[in-house]
């Protein structure tokens, strides 16, 4: 089965002009998938000390920019905005992208950056409330004509959203790892599931677990896509390899062991064979997740050796 290979664009540290060249760049490769995230600041937090750019308008030069990839955000935050204004951003996109627009949402994890811009920041008990009601509103303002919700955290009233989407079903994903409640709102609300960070081993086991909410919750799992980022951090030879492993533990930190086991690390060799045992565990697309500066030869090495090599072998 033919696996489809995508990008998780960081919209920090980078010019402008630069961020337009890169994805359209993967675009012109003929990449499945290219995403950006929803952060204020930079991430790791380092105290808002990078450049860094607005997601929804961002989005709307990634989709005019390009032709083939499906375009996304791989997740926002609903503390952020208003899911009633997230759909109509959803529908905008997907008319500028003629219909490559996927929406993820999640239940974020920045709090440095929620309080600096005067968000509220509660607890994720509340914030996975949050979720599930926004996408409540939005699957509603999606397919139907009008929509009524009143829920804890958001409300709409006899909302319509005109102009409808280009895709019958624009796609809702549901981003995070957690097994009680996360997974459990993707079984019953969503259209895929993205994991970050997290071993070929784990990812196996959480959709697993997905599986077995949706059992629970009476869906056919075969519905949701389950999908992985990887945190690149490939070299294009051994020495190249051992310093973005060195430079990943330096900037996360204490939890750079959690973004190792989620990481596509040393030569092209061994990034291809990490990238296996994820689809060898049930991953339909596999992302790579990059934050500026790179290894500009290691990712040259990825576009034009590994890619082929997985395209080849996943036929």
């Amino acid at each position: 089965m033919a696996v489809a290979l995508g990008v998780h664009i960081g919209q920090q540290n980078l010019e402008i002009g630069e961020l337009r060249s890169i994805w359209r760049r993967f675009d012109e490769a003929r990449f499945d998938w290219i995403s950006v995230w929803d952060h204020f600041y930079e991430a790791p937090p380092e105290g808002g000390i990078r450049d860094h750019f607005e997601t929804l308008t961002t989005l709307g030069a990634l989709a005019a920019d390009t032709s083939h990839a499906r375009i996304g955000c791989l997740v926002f935050y609903p503390g952020y905005r208003n899911p009633a204004l997230l759909a109509k951003a959803a529908v905008t996109l997907d008319h500028l992208s003629k219909g490559r627009f996927t929406l993820g949402i999640g239940g974020g994890w920045h709090q440095p950056e929620a309080i600096a811009h005067g968000y509220d920041f509660p607890a994720i008990g509340t914030r996975l409330d949050m979720l599930e009601e926004s996408i409540q509103i939005i699957r509603g303002m999606l397919q139907n004509e009008r929509t009524t919700f009143e829920g804890n955290h958001y409300r709409v009233a006899d909302v319509s959203c005109l102009p409808r989407p280009i895709q019958p079903r624009l796609p809702i994903w549901v981003g995070g790892t957690g097994e009680k409640r996360t997974l459990r709102i993707a079984a019953r609300h969503a259209d895929g599931w993205n994991a970050a960070y997290v071993s070929a081993s784990e990812f196996g086991r959480l959709s697993r677990v997905l599986d077995d909410w949706c059992e629970k919750e009476g869906r056919d799992a075969s519905e949701i896509q389950r999908t992985v980022n990887l945190s690149f951090a490939m070299g294009s030879d051994a020495a190249s390899a051992e310093r973005e492993e060195a430079n990943i533990r330096e900037k996360w930190g204490p939890a750079a062991a959690r973004i190792l086991d989620g990481s596509l690390l040393g030569t092209p060799d061994r990034a291809a064979e990490t990238v296996a045992r994820y689809i060898d565990r049930g991953a339909a697309a596999v992302n790579i997740a990059l934050r500026a500066p790179w290894d500009a030869d290691a990712l040259s090495a990825y576009v034009e050796q590994v890619v082929p090599q997985l395209r080849a072998s996943t036929q």
